[in-house]
């Protein structure tokens, strides 16, 4: 008797077949280049902007522009997160983009 973790699974896998397949060696190496990159990216822009952010919190007349920073940081963020899925799920699909 299967448990129902297992129906899950099995009902996962027939929708999405390319999801059951395994990552070569080579796959895994480029995703994780894929995540060290966007790590480097994200924190770039993370100290550029909390620098902006600084310079603007010590004037309390520039807590409207403080609060744009934030957001653009939030922003980028997820942009470059999303990217960084997208450019991962290319490789894992093996498509060479």
């Amino acid at each position: 008797m299967k448990s129902a973790y297992e129906l899950a699974l099995e009902r996962l896998k027939a929708a999405d077949p390319d999801s059951a397949r395994e990552l070569t060696p080579a796959q895994k190496k480029q995703l994780a280049e894929i995540d060290s990159r966007y790590q480097a990216k994200i924190a770039e822009r993370e100290i550029f902007l909390r620098q902006q952010l600084a310079a603007t919190t010590a004037d309390p007349a520039k807590a409207d522009e403080a609060e744009k920073i934030r957001e653009q940081l939030r922003r980028e963020r997820l942009v470059l997160e999303e990217d960084r899925e997208d450019e991962k799920n290319r490789v894992r699909r093996g498509s060479k983009s």
